[in-house]
């Protein structure tokens, strides 16, 4: 969907970027995180190392049952606490006035599977009162929340010190570091590989060449639709368009991305040329799950921006670091950018591609995405 980028307060970020790491170190800290990712969905706790060296248990919000509780006390050295995005601390009425992107939450009457259900899902209905006491999270706390969020998950982790000595019981558990999870975005949209691309006639009455480009993390791949034959020597009209299952493929009415993806294909065609990357970021990046459930919120009353900030959303999680490498592999520095968005034509300037002219990109509403189109206009700053 054609929302603006992340504007929010910037996420903790590592203190090496990747031009300083080696490969093979790059390698291991993307294989730990894909792990760690991996364990999270099937419920598992993970071991999140900081700078101090102590460790911190973490479990995914979403998989807490009674079970994972009890699997959790075994690795615990205290008393567990929710940590939570600070969006998702304030969308349930908790003040916060700092800086931080997460905080912890102790929450009323101890931790069962319920409190923590009620207090990180806000599908369930409204958190119950009295509402939890908030304190800053730890380094480690808060890379928990971000591993939940790169899961596809609610930005919403269990968290506690590990015991000391470990138990036996953690021997298995995966441990990582926090500052692994802090790199991942940059260290897996860095070094995108071209795995693979065909020529495909298209209902426009062209054939488009696809280009399937890879990140490093072994992701689900992003595509290049190049129709016609683009000149590299010239501004290339161009289209980022992040994928919507709901809108590109069923049609949905609820937003605008299925005229946008037909339509930017047809006026490429009609300019004789350019590329189109789609981009697999659903939701503006929270996920096709996610997204559901923010449809669900917003049948309940809340905008766009508000049920995301409700899920512990950001507006935006989208990022185009991506789009930008796969446009200068493809021999396309300058670019006519269709485009509603003003932070995409930021990002992609950021990232080394200039922007020569924005080519406004807009469809009529209809009875059903009217509300959705406002909010664009007028919380996220799109231009119509």
């Amino acid at each position: 969907m054609d929302h603006m980028t992340n504007s929010a307060t910037p996420r903790l970020g590592p203190a090496a970027g990747p031009q300083t790491l080696n490969a093979r170190l790059v390698r291991s800290r993307l294989i730990a995180v894909d792990r760690a990712i991996a364990e999270l969905r099937r419920g598992d706790p993970v071991l999140v190392t900081g700078a101090s060296g102590g460790a911190t248990a973490a479990l995914a919000a979403e998989a807490v049952s009674d079970e994972t509780l009890a699997q959790f006390a075994r690795l615990s050295g205290q008393a567990p606490a929710l940590a939570v995005t600070v969006a998702r601390a304030r969308s349930m009425g908790i003040a916060w006035s700092g800086a931080d992107a997460t905080v912890l939450l102790e929450l009323p009457g101890g931790v069962t599977a319920e409190t923590v259900r009620a207090f990180s899902n806000p599908t369930l209905g409204p958190a119950p009162k009295p509402l939890p006491v908030a304190r800053r999270a730890p380094e480690e706390a808060a890379a928990a929340v971000e591993l939940a969020r790169l899961a596809g998950l609610l930005p919403a982790a269990l968290v506690a010190p590990a015991a000391s000595p470990l138990p036996p019981a953690a021997e298995d558990v995966l441990r990582l570091a926090a500052g692994a999870v802090w790199q991942y975005r940059e260290l897996s949209a860095s070094g995108l590989a071209a795995v693979g691309e065909a020529l495909v006639p298209i209902d426009a009455g062209v054939t488009a060449r696809i280009v399937a480009f890879r990140p490093q993390d072994g992701a689900i791949e992003h595509l290049a639709i190049i129709l016609g034959d683009p000149p590299a020597d010239r501004p290339v009209l161009a289209r980022l368009h992040s994928q919507c299952f709901t809108g590109d493929l069923l049609g949905s009415l609820r937003c605008d991305c299925g005229d946008q993806l037909r339509g930017a294909i047809k006026e490429i065609v009609a300019a004789g040329g350019g590329v189109l990357v789609y981009l697999a970021q659903e939701g503006r990046g929270i996920g096709l799950v996610n997204k559901l459930r923010a449809y669900g919120l917003q049948d309940r009353g809340f905008d766009t921006i508000e049920a995301n900030e409700q899920l512990g959303f950001q507006d935006d999680e989208r990022e185009y670091r991506e789009a930008a490498e796969m446009l200068l592999k493809l021999g396309f520095a300058q670019v006519r950018l269709m485009t509603n968005n003003p932070r995409k034509l930021e990002a992609l300037g950021k990232h080394g591609v200039t922007v020569v002219e924005r080519v406004a990109h807009s469809f009529p509403a209809n009875d059903h995405n009217q509300r959705y189109l406002w909010t664009k206009a007028n919380r996220s700053g799109h231009l119509f």
